[in-house]
């Protein structure tokens, strides 16, 4: 896409609302929008969810190679997200203290927390081969499609 990255993730959002108003599957719902990610989003390698369960995140919907299925909160970059309930930004996932690496070809991750009632409920994880390939419209936009699909997923 060549738009504006403000107008990039409008556009996610509208999409995003469109494909999950109504529809009370949170499975369905995350594989639509991985699916969506994965399609708009230059430059990435993985786009998916890892849900809390039991504990501990379990791998959800995605798009990319296979990855890792479970992860312990705290650990990894999804693992802090989840356990700390605050997005993760990282340039260089090689300098993250105690990255998991699923697929040693990302470089770096955005990963942004999905909180309902407080409590994170799951985390939408994006990867990329590129450093620092995230920054702070990423981060806001992923961060309002968390807030949209608290309810959906």
């Amino acid at each position: 896409m060549s738009a504006p990255k403000s107008e990039l993730y409008r556009e996610i959002l509208r999409s995003a609302d469109a494909l999950t108003a109504g529809e009370t599957d949170g499975v369905a719902n995350m594989a639509n929008v991985a699916a969506l990610l994965w399609e708009y989003l230059a430059d990435v390698n993985w786009t998916g969810f890892y849900r809390i369960v039991d504990g501990e995140l379990v791998l959800g919907p995605f798009q990319g190679k296979a990855a890792c299925i479970r992860i312990a909160l705290g650990d990894g970059v999804c693992g802090t997200a989840a356990a700390s309930g605050q997005t993760q930004l990282v340039d260089d996932v090689h300098a993250f203290p105690g990255h998991i690496a699923c697929d040693a070809k990302s470089v770096s991750e955005l990963v942004v927390p999905v909180i309902r009632n407080g409590e994170v409920i799951a985390v939408i994880d994006l990867d990329s081969p590129t450093l620092a390939r995230f920054d702070s419209y990423d981060t806001a936009g992923i961060e309002a499609l968390a807030a949209l699909l608290a309810n959906r997923i």
